[in-house]
């Protein structure tokens, strides 16, 4: 069975840099915990994220950035978020800010939300983001459930077979996940406690932070999903005339002809690829003005469990939606 190389933090940036240009995931050591990283703005490296975690649903991930220059092209910093930043970063506190359009991060990385979360690491995570000249996405370098790693060989234990690089930095030194707190109209709300204590941040922000969050607003937090003004109709064998399309593989629904729209997750049938397309192909039909999106059968193996799930939650009736754990 292939394991992991590991490599030494001196000795892993070339090797880092060619897997995450060739779109694939590299475990990383940051001060919280080891992340499983690949370029944000690379939505088959993103796939390969929840790929590689297992079992997953499409929460959204923390982009990590170099500096804030990379930041303020990512998000809109008012004059508090900005005031943290340069309090706290880098450092384990994340901000959930708006995006800036056109900022090229893929949307699986925010899930859809018109918000990004941001940080900015220590070490090797930020000298590589430097180097790499992106962002990059990164959520815990373990399996989906399991206890976050702080050690190199604690993720080759537990990933070593589906990766192929695990640069060892040592043990994390606050082996924490970052402390989350997103920044409103001048307010902030915590929601995430981690490597921050909340009164560092009240003190910097001359402001309490409020508890509480409605559904998903960040990473590490109840899995719920973008819902398009259209209605969803999954699995469908059929397309009425005027409906949207959202298909998948090479063989089409009946009556596909007469769909007012049609994007194709994945022509061959590709379940990485259908990941990577899923957030934005489905914008797309929502803009068509079409009041339905049909949307072919597709598998449940590896990541068509969170292709479905996705799914299911934009179809789900918009007064019932179950906003699951």
């Amino acid at each position: 069975m292939r394991v992991a190389e590991i490599l030494a933090a001196g000795e892993a940036m070339e090797r880092a840099l060619a897997l995450l240009e060739g779109g694939d995931v590299v475990a990383i050591p940051t001060e919280t915990v080891y992340g499983l990283a690949a370029d944000a703005t690379n939505g088959v490296g993103v796939a390969r994220i929840f790929e590689v975690k297992g079992r997953p649903r499409f929460n959204p991930l923390i982009a990590h950035v170099a500096d804030l220059a990379m930041a303020e092209h990512i998000a809109l910093f008012d004059s508090l978020s900005k005031r943290l930043a340069q309090t706290f970063w880098p450092g384990p506190l994340t901000m959930v800010l708006p995006q800036r359009p056109g900022n090229g991060i893929h949307p699986l990385v925010t899930a859809g939300l018109d918000t990004i979360a941001l940080r900015m690491p220590k070490g090797f995570g930020g000298e590589l983001i430097a180097r790499l000249g992106r962002p990059l996405a990164a959520p815990s370098a373990n399996s989906s459930g399991k206890i976050s790693a702080t050690t190199a060989k604690a993720v080759a234990a537990d990933l070593g077979a589906k990766i192929k690089l695990v640069v060892d930095g040592g043990a994390t030194s606050v082996g924490l996940e970052s402390t989350i707190v997103k920044i409103e109209g001048g307010k902030l709300r915590l929601l995430r406690p981690g490597g921050i204590a909340a009164e560092e941040i009240e003190a910097v922000a001359g402001t309490t932070l409020s508890r509480g969050a409605t559904g998903i607003e960040a990473p590490g937090m109840l899995a719920s999903h973008y819902a398009p003004g259209a209605a969803v109709r999954v699995n469908a064998a059929k397309v009425a005339k005027g409906e949207a399309l959202l298909a998948f593989g090479p063989r089409r629904a009946e009556g596909w002809q007469g769909a007012a729209a049609l994007r194709n997750l994945s022509e061959t049938g590709d379940l990485r690829e259908a990941a990577a397309n899923l957030f934005a192909h489905m914008q797309d039909l929502d803009r068509s003005g079409a009041k339905t999106i049909a949307v072919e059968p597709i598998p449940f193996d590896g990541l068509g469990e969170a292709i479905n799930d996705r799914l299911s939650r934009a179809a789900a009736p918009r007064d019932k939606i179950d906003w699951a754990p």
